[in-house]
């Protein structure tokens, strides 16, 4: 049972699955008494398998890490493009992965993913998930388990995990405001900055960051806020609509936590157009509103190079590498229509 006719052995679809090697067994020979859920997590496994399989052959030694996000799922699915490609590029370490991705912001439900992957086992987690106590102590706990976290994107400082991977985001709110004084109009209006959630620990360090510089760049300009919508199109719809109705002067956005076709669905539909227009990350929806100028600039890191960079900063934390892990901030990238990366693009014509 495999995507390629090649099978796996039962041992790493169990270990990729996190299942026991008997309940594997049962799946594959479809015997009575298993679970749909279950049988579904056997095939999500042998894929995860398959796509990795030409990392799995090389010699080395070999590191099962997880990745554990909560992010829409655009930037989930660029994150897990990443890491997969990064893979092969850490020969002769031998990488295999496990994804653990949801799209809302549920402090309960990253802990207990990360409780059961303590108990599971793993070589290190690579972590997106609120800035919560309860997200805190259990990365506490998995440090004490022995096994590392990095975080990605946005930072846990005071939990126990080993390196921090990703923007200075304070940085980055600030090069955003920089760009809204630039390029918009009069030093007045309304500049709407929308966040999925308040509880992410780097899309409040952005915010701090853009509203202090704003504040010396442009004091006469007002700021208004929409959050608590996970970054998803369908929420962020209607409090971007609700936002836009109250400021009738805002000509400006400052995208911190996505769901940015939403943000512009509800300026359209009150015939209005941002004059300026700052995104994060070039994720497929991002790359289109960019092409299509609905986008004036994405604020950009190499995803494959953090990914590449958290996964040797896990091999260090466990003596695998010289040196002790350390937290470096990634460029940050101003990408407008005219200078996208040329390595996307070619991904694209492939």
């Amino acid at each position: 049972m495999t995507t390629t006719g090649r099978p796996h052995r039962i041992s790493d679809i169990a270990a990729q699955a996190g299942l026991s090697r008997a309940t594997v067994d049962r799946v594959l020979h479809a015997r009575l008494g298993v679970r749909p859920a279950t049988a579904s997590q056997v095939e999500q496994a042998i894929v995860e398998l398959d796509r990795q399989q030409s990392q799995v052959r090389l010699s080395g030694r070999t590191f099962l890490i997880d990745l554990v996000m909560q992010t829409p799922r655009r930037f989930g699915s660029a994150s897990q493009s990443a890491l997969e490609s990064a893979l092969p590029g850490l020969r002769p370490a031998v990488f295999r992965a496990r994804f653990h991705l949801t799209e809302e912001s549920d402090a309960d439900r990253a802990a207990a993913t990360l409780d059961a992957i303590r108990h599971r086992g793993s070589s290190g987690v690579i972590l997106k998930a609120p800035d919560d106590p309860r997200v805190v102590e259990a990365v506490h706990d998995l440090a004490t388990a022995g096994v590392p976290v990095v975080t990605f994107v946005t930072d846990l400082p005071f939990s126990g995990r080993v390196a921090y991977v990703g923007v200075d985001n304070r940085a980055a709110g600030a090069t955003a405001a920089y760009l809204v004084t630039q390029w918009a109009t009069g030093d007045e209006g309304g500049v709407l900055v929308t966040l999925s959630s308040s509880s992410f620990r780097g899309e409040e360090e952005r915010e701090i960051g853009f509203r202090a510089t704003l504040r010396d760049l442009a004091p006469a300009r007002t700021i208004h806020e929409v959050t608590g919508t996970d970054g998803l199109d369908s929420t962020m719809l209607e409090a971007v609509g609700a936002a836009l109705e109250a400021g009738r002067s805002i000509s400006a956005v400052y995208s911190v936590g996505g769901g940015n076709s939403a943000t512009l669905a509800a300026f359209r539909a009150l015939g209005r157009t941002p004059q300026v227009f700052v995104a994060h990350d070039l994720d497929d929806d991002n790359r289109a509103l960019l092409r299509t100028r609905q986008v004036s600039a994405v604020l950009h890191h190499d995803l494959r190079a953090d990914m590449r960079r958290a996964c040797r900063l896990l091999m260090q934390a466990q003596g695998a590498l010289p040196g002790s892990p350390l937290s470096i901030p990634s460029q940050v990238q101003i990408i407008t229509p005219f200078n996208e990366p040329a390595g996307l693009i070619a991904a694209d014509s492939r």
